[in-house]
């Protein structure tokens, strides 16, 4: 395997995290509760607030940007965090990159003092429901339409820190 490393972003790094994510958007638009053109949009200024006050953390091999993920405070409870944002480059999928990024994330919302890491799966997006179960996330029966997409529906994971 290449050469891998999991780092958190900073604002130096919001280039890549941009690259990274677009990408990402273009590769599986129904993953994500947001668009390509959408996110197109974004200045520099936003790419700089969007790094800068959440917890990017991206994957990188052989010097190059090919997977990401990211940690955000829990919208609706301040004990959990919420991974969203989890894409790894297709050529790159089934490497464990995915482990070492959920676990920068795992560590980060630790430091946090985090009680929970909850996050949303697509209906159908089988390969991720796996992947969250074989890492120990849980579902908890909540389900909800996709935000921006109300024919799409997503559940709830979690897990326990």
């Amino acid at each position: 395997m290449a050469d891998v490393q999991v780092v958190r972003a900073g604002a130096d790094d919001r280039e890549d995290a941009r690259d990274v994510r677009l990408r990402a958007l273009a590769e599986a638009p129904g993953a994500f509760a947001s668009t390509l053109e959408r996110e197109q949009g974004f200045d520099d200024d936003e790419w700089h607030r969007r790094v800068t006050t959440n917890a990017w953390f991206l994957a990188r091999a052989d010097g190059a940007t090919v997977g990401l993920a990211c940690g955000i405070p829990e919208p609706d409870d301040g004990s959990g965090r919420h991974l969203v944002g989890m894409w790894v480059e297709p050529a790159f999928r089934g490497r464990g990159l995915s482990d070492l990024l959920v676990a920068g994330v795992m560590a980060w919302a630790r430091r946090e003092r985090a009680e929970f890491l909850a996050l949303w799966v697509v209906d159908g997006n089988d390969r991720a429901l796996a992947f969250y179960e074989r890492v120990g996330f849980e579902a908890t029966g909540e389900r909800q339409p996709v935000p921006g997409r109300p024919e799409a529906e997503e559940s709830r994971m979690r897990l326990l820190l």
